[in-house]
């Protein structure tokens, strides 16, 4: 397991989608980094987040937590992320941590109405998309970390 990640941190190291990632506290199950959302609200900010894989993976899914605060509404007040990409029935060992860190980049891009963990901020997002713009905007310039340079 341990060289398949180490491969895999190295191929998730060349995506643009993603900055400083590396194995946090020298723990080759649990990566750390930046994720760089594309789209407003959140192109302004970048979002530390942590990938943590089962001691059997890849026979299990890894699970994505966002550590910076973020308005949205597949990821509740915790990090936790609604991605079915990882889930127990969903999951497919081949699938490699560049196809989930992806996969999440996706959801931050695109707020997804079947992906939903908070349905306060789903509800709003469909029922008043700009107030939701507006203070998705706001939480990511007080929460959000500064974007690195290139």
């Amino acid at each position: 397991m341990a060289a398949r990640l180490a491969k895999e941190l190295e191929e998730a190291r060349r995506w643009a989608g993603a900055r400083e990632l590396r194995p946090l506290e020298g723990d080759m199950r649990r990566w750390e980094g930046l994720l760089l959302p594309n789209n407003p609200p959140y192109n302004t900010g970048a979002f530390r987040f942590e990938l943590t894989f089962a001691p059997n993976h890849p026979l299990s899914p890894p699970c994505a937590t966002l550590c910076t605060s973020i308005y949205h509404p597949g990821v509740d007040p915790d990090g936790h992320v609604c991605q079915p990409l990882t889930s127990a029935q969903h999951w497919v060992p081949t699938t490699r941590a560049i196809q989930v860190l992806q996969d999440l980049l996706l959801l931050l891009d695109s707020p997804d109405p079947q992906r939903v963990l908070r349905q306060d901020l789903a509800r709003e997002l469909q029922d008043q998309p700009e107030v939701f713009l507006r203070r998705a905007e706001e939480h990511t310039r007080h929460h959000a970390e500064q974007r690195p340079g290139p």
